[in-house]
């Protein structure tokens, strides 16, 4: 315990110090170039033992006998974990090494599918999906980390919507790989993504380092700490938070709106193969290629909501939120009334969903992360991310009784409503500044 304690502890500043500057510039570049890719890879094996349970729902329900309800149960327990674990390792991973912080999380997540695949009972399934929530959450604080340590506020919109194209490559491939595999067994959506997931953590583990300090590099331009600007001494981890995150308006306002933007992201993403299945008389193979359309176009959506931020809007990632937000809605309106058949303009217009509730999605945490700072990034994105998965309330448990109850139509109703509540909390945070670094703390 001792050994994997001082593993978790922050990697110290390395005893010589690099002072030319070219050397400096060749070295911030090669390393943040492979910790940009490195977690971009980590973060996508996450979803391989996550998003798995999507495309083997249909099945488990046709096989085992299990309801919509109970599978909504899954999620929603899962999810709510998951927010708790993301806001609690929030704050750890704000002190932690990240490196390790990662890899810790992402095998143990992928020895839980193992136990979750060779079960059959209720409740052990949603034991072990419950117990996977909170390993899921230690997946982004160490990546919020890395990120707000290793790019200065100034570009991090455009590198961290790269990052975040981590969430639909990883949803989309294993959505793919297990609409093939769940025709061969069900069970092997979850043993194949472990068996890739254990390799990815022995991946990350030679791969990153915890902070430019730990390689002798200098600390990133523009991510001083604003009490040492200040000339007064570094506050307490407690009063950082109080000052930095817990009485900011605006990463609360940005928490609720995370709500409604997961309630439709993960609502679609969760239950679109069984809805194509069910409601469109798609096959679970096709399907699959559906959802992970949603998750490309997605992944097209956070780098352009990235690059709008930072070139249009000045870093203020709210503003974007808003018209991406309003454009969700009349693509779910053009999804769910348009009376098309076809399966190609199907997956445009489900594709066009996906683009824009990905930025939305992307663009919360790096509002949260540059308002709170570096100081107390990872902890900020845990709020948001609490309030994010609190949304399985709805798109969980909630959809799986609506559906059951009301039909598809109420299930596609309820997130069009999701998505105006979550447009209407974006523009209230319209006038948020770009990042907390400007604060004046002397006041």
């Amino acid at each position: 315990m001792a050994f994997f304690i001082d593993l978790l502890r922050p990697a110290p500043a390395a005893s010589v110090r690099i002072t030319d500057p070219d050397e400096i510039r060749k070295k911030n570049r090669y390393w943040r170039n492979r910790i940009l890719i490195s977690t971009i890879i980590g973060y996508a094996l996450f979803y391989f033992v996550r998003k798995n349970l999507s495309i083997a729902m249909p099945a488990m329900e046709e096989n085992l006998g299990i309801s919509k309800q109970q599978l909504g149960v899954f999620l929603t327990m899962h999810g709510l974990l998951y927010g708790v674990s993301k806001f609690v390792n929030g704050m750890l991973g704000d002190r932690a090494n990240a490196r390790w912080f990662i890899v810790t999380g992402l095998v143990l997540s992928a020895t839980i599918n193992i136990f979750f695949g060779l079960s059959s009972a209720v409740i052990a399934f949603s034991l072990f999906w419950m117990i996977n929530g909170w390993f899921q959450g230690m997946g982004f604080p160490p990546c919020a980390r890395l990120m707000t340590h290793w790019f200065s506020p100034k570009e991090l919109a455009t590198k961290m919507s790269i990052w975040n194209s981590s969430h639909s490559i990883g949803a989309g491939l294993v959505v793919v790989m297990c609409g093939y595999l769940v025709g061969w067994n069900w069970r092997l959506c979850f043993f194949v993504p472990a068996g890739i997931a254990l390799v990815g953590a022995l991946y990350l583990a030679v791969m990153l380092r915890d902070t430019p300090e730990s390689l002798g590099l200098p600390e990133v331009e523009g991510t001083a700490s604003t009490d040492i600007e200040c000339d007064r001494p570094r506050e307490k981890f407690r009063h950082i938070l109080m000052e930095m995150v817990f009485t900011n308006r605006y990463i609360w306002l940005l928490s609720l709106a995370n709500f409604f933007v997961y309630t439709v992201r993960y609502g679609i993403l969760d239950w679109g193969p069984t809805f194509l299945k069910q409601a469109k008389h798609i096959e679970l193979s096709h399907a699959g290629w559906m959802v992970a359309v949603f998750e490309i176009a997605g992944i097209v959506g956070m780098l352009s909501s990235g690059w709008i931020t930072d070139r249009f809007f000045g870093g203020r990632g709210p503003r974007t939120c808003l018209v991406y937000m309003f454009l969700c809605i009349t693509s779910l309106l053009a999804f769910w009334i348009l009376p098309v058949q076809s399966m190609v303009i199907n997956t445009m217009l489900l594709g066009s969903a996906g683009f824009f509730i990905y930025g939305p999605q992307c663009l919360v945490g790096i509002a949260a992360a540059n308002l709170a700072t570096k100081r107390a990034a990872a902890t900020a994105v845990g709020l948001t991310g609490l309030f994010g998965y609190a949304s399985t309330l709805v798109s969980g448990v909630g959809i799986g009784i609506l559906v059951d109850k009301y039909g598809w139509n109420a299930g596609f109703l309820l997130f069009v409503i999701a998505a105006f509540i979550g447009c209407l909390l974006f523009a209230f945070c319209w006038p948020a500044r770009a990042d907390g670094y400007r604060q004046e703390c002397c006041e």
